[in-house]
Order: C-alpha cells, then sequence, then structure tokens
C-alpha cells in the first residue's frame, strides 16, 4: 500500500473546538426565526457547512421567510464567539507525534482560519500551508473534493498518499472524492448520536473519538487499504 507522505487536517471540530460554539450561535438565532433545533441537532445536520449554506437551507425550508441581513448578523457574532474558541484536547501534542508534512483544508475564511489558529496556538504549526476553499477559484466548499485536491497539489504526492482527518460528513465525501484516505473523528463538543456511523457510512476507513491513537493509525494505513472498525 502506498506509505502516507501528508496528514490533512480540517480545522472546525477537528483542532478547534468551533462547531459546537458555531451551533449554539447558530441554533438560537435561526431558532428565534422559527427554525428550531437544539444546539446538537443543529450540529448533526449542518456541521461542516458554509455559513451561506446553512442560511440558504433554512431559508429554502422556511419558505424564504427569513430577514435579510440575518446571516451576516450570525456571522459577525460566530466571530466575536470565536475569539474564546478553544483547542481539541490533544491537538497541539499529536503534531509533535508524526513526520509527515501536514496542512489543513477548511471550509472556513482565511481571516477566521487565522484568528482561530492563532488563539489555540496552532498558526506556526502549520503555516503557510493553511487552505481555504473560499480562495479557490471559483469557491469550491466541501462536499467538492477542490480543496483536498489543492492541498495535496501543493505537497506534490499522490491522492492515496494523504490521509484526511475529518469531523463532519460533507468533509468525508469530499475526502473520499479527492481519492484520499480518510479518518473520522468525533472527538468535539458539537459530537452528536449516530456521528461515528454516520462517518463511517460516508467513506471514513476508521474513526477515532480523541488524538492519542492517531500516530499508530497514521503508520498502518501506509501497510493496509481500508482498516474498517
Amino acid at each position: 500500500m502506498p506509505e502516507i507522505k501528508l496528514v490533512i487536517f480540517d480545522c472546525d471540530g477537528v483542532l478547534v473546538d468551533s462547531e459546537f460554539m458555531a451551533a449554539q450561535v447558530e441554533s438560537r438565532r435561526y431558532g428565534e426565526h422559527g427554525f428550531e433545533l437544539s444546539v446538537s441537532e443543529f450540529a448533526a445536520r449542518f456541521a461542516g457547512m458554509t455559513g451561506e449554506a446553512i442560511h440558504d437551507a433554512i431559508n429554502e425550508e422556511l419558505g424564504h421567510t427569513l430577514p435579510k441581513g440575518l446571516q451576516a448578523e450570525i456571522e459577525r457574532e460566530l466571530d466575536e464567539a470565536l475569539d474564546e474558541v478553544e483547542i481539541i484536547p490533544g491537538a497541539a501534542e499529536v503534531l509533535d507525534r508524526f513526520d509527515q508534512p501536514r496542512c489543513i483544508c477548511s471550509n472556513s475564511r482565511s481571516a477566521r482560519l487565522q484568528r482561530m489558529l492563532r488563539r489555540t496556538q496552532l498558526w506556526d504549526r502549520f503555516r503557510p500551508y493553511v487552505f481555504s476553499a473560499r480562495d479557490l477559484s471559483p469557491p469550491a466548499p466541501k462536499p467538492k473534493p477542490d480543496i483536498f485536491l489543492k492541498g495535496i497539489a501543493e505537497f506534490g504526492v499522490k491522492p492515496r498518499e494523504a490521509v484526511v482527518i475529518e469531523d463532519s460528513v460533507h468533509g468525508v465525501h469530499a475526502a473520499v472524492a479527492a481519492g484520499a484516505r480518510v479518518i473520522g473523528f468525533t472527538g468535539g463538543r458539537h459530537s452528536y448520536p449516530m456521528h461515528h456511523d454516520l462517518l463511517s457510512e460516508a467513506g471514513a476507513e476508521t474513526v477515532i473519538s480523541g488524538f492519542a491513537d492517531l500516530p499508530g493509525l497514521i503508520s498502518a494505513f501506509g501497510e493496509w487499504d481500508g482498516l474498517g472498525m
């Protein structure tokens, strides 16, 4: 099997615990306009999607009744909330335990990525290899595979020589479409019932709930194709 030569991390919900914070803000604000889901239900349905895609889906479901400017208001409130974002436990430590090159491929805006990564002291561990799907021309957020293909191309490796760490179904679909190996991750506070199963069904070869086993899994991925759980 191909040796793993690149480790690609999603950011939100994998490195930083931002998906839970986003679901808190969005479930409350959209609930004020008649779209009522709990924080865990909101995360289960929308984790990994851009704010614009979430707004459009909810607006369509509500019959296009959301007020103009609501999504921009939510984004501003979320930016303020994310000033307090915390690192996912074990993320910093695990980066010291494997030798492969690494990068981040995310749906979040570049400015937000940099703020969150600086806040959690991860920026210097990845820069300049922090890629946003918003910066592609044209923008191509997950579940499109383009951002993962961008990361793979930057390092000159083959898709099967890259492993992606993803917490969302949309992200797993994107990584599979890019031809990469995929490890699902359920270690964020936004994790929900059936999270593990849904990531597996989407194409993750195995799913972890924390970072302790990640270096060993990455080594194993160079020996076996399709570990399963």
